[in-house]
């Protein structure tokens, strides 16, 4: 019987916050997707597991411009919100939210938000100002939403991190950790993947399967920096690549690590104009 029921629910889109407060004021046991369109199996993923663990799920797509260091870049995103909203509702998603600009940076913060010097490592030393306003949207977010649950992919593993200590820390919500997906060869799912050509993507799954083998054969070696070092510029020769940087590091703290046990390795990387992060 709930099975049949759920079948008829029908997904509702909300444009505004007042449409927000309307819907979801006797939402209980609420699961949240904060993405920025262009969806993919990750996203699905994300999505299928707050429906396990919610009663109700509500994904927001807003490309959020406080956290694009560059105009271009923000220009250049990829954009497809018909195609998004098609694989949402087939998904039977309760509610989806696609707030403008002005609904969502509708007061000035009292206090700016700021990276903790020991935070500013990886995406943040190269990317300033981006976690700030990753942080920032999802405060904004969850003191609108006010969901139980955030479920968030470890592919952007820092954002992950950063995020997860301030909400957890500041409202009675839970930021949910799900495992990165993967294609066939092993390329993490990502909405930048679209402005890739044919080649460029056959590029980047070579390189993340090169990694994923030298982590591999690592395991017992000493001297694991000068050896990442190493094949951070073996893998620039070899893919005609820019790799912003390449490190070993604790996966509970993100501090710089000597052990294959418990960290991970963390890469950014250029193809063309177009910077892929992941973590192996």
């Amino acid at each position: 019987m709930f099975y049949l029921l759920k079948r008829f629910i029908q997904m509702k889109i909300l444009l505004n916050n007042n449409d927000l407060n309307v819907a979801l004021n006797k939402a209980t046991n609420l699961g949240f997707i904060p993405t920025m369109g262009s969806l993919h199996k990750g996203h699905i993923s994300l999505i299928k597991k707050s429906q396990k663990k919610c009663k109700k799920t509500l994904v927001s797509i807003f490309i959020n411009p406080s956290q694009f260091n560059k105009k271009n870049d923000f220009d250049n995103y990829p954009r497809n919100n018909k195609k998004d909203l098609k694989i949402l509702k087939k998904l039977k998603v309760n509610f989806v939210y696609i707030p403008s600009i002005n609904q969502i940076y509708n007061f000035k913060r009292q206090s700016k938000i700021k990276l903790q010097k020991i935070d500013k490592i990886m995406c943040a030393k190269y990317r300033k100002g981006h976690f700030e306003g990753v942080i920032d949207v999802m405060d904004r977010f969850t003191n609108l939403i006010k969901p139980q649950k955030i479920f968030m992919g470890e592919k952007d593993f820092q954002q992950l991190y950063l995020v997860k200590r301030y909400i957890e820390k500041k409202y009675p919500t839970k930021v949910i950790t799900c495992k990165t997906v993967r294609n066939l060869n092993k390329l993490a799912l990502s909405s930048r993947n679209f402005l890739l050509n044919k080649k460029e993507l056959v590029k980047a799954e070579k390189l993340i399967q090169n990694l994923i083998n030298f982590k591999k054969k690592i395991k017992n070696e000493k001297y694991k920096k000068k050896i990442i070092v190493n094949k951070k510029n073996e893998l620039e020769m070899l893919f005609n690549v820019h790799i912003e940087y390449m490190e070993l590091r604790n996966i509970f703290n993100l501090k710089n690590s000597n052990k294959i046990k418990n960290s991970k390795i963390f890469i950014a990387f250029y193809l063309k104009n177009i910077r892929l992060i992941d973590n192996i």
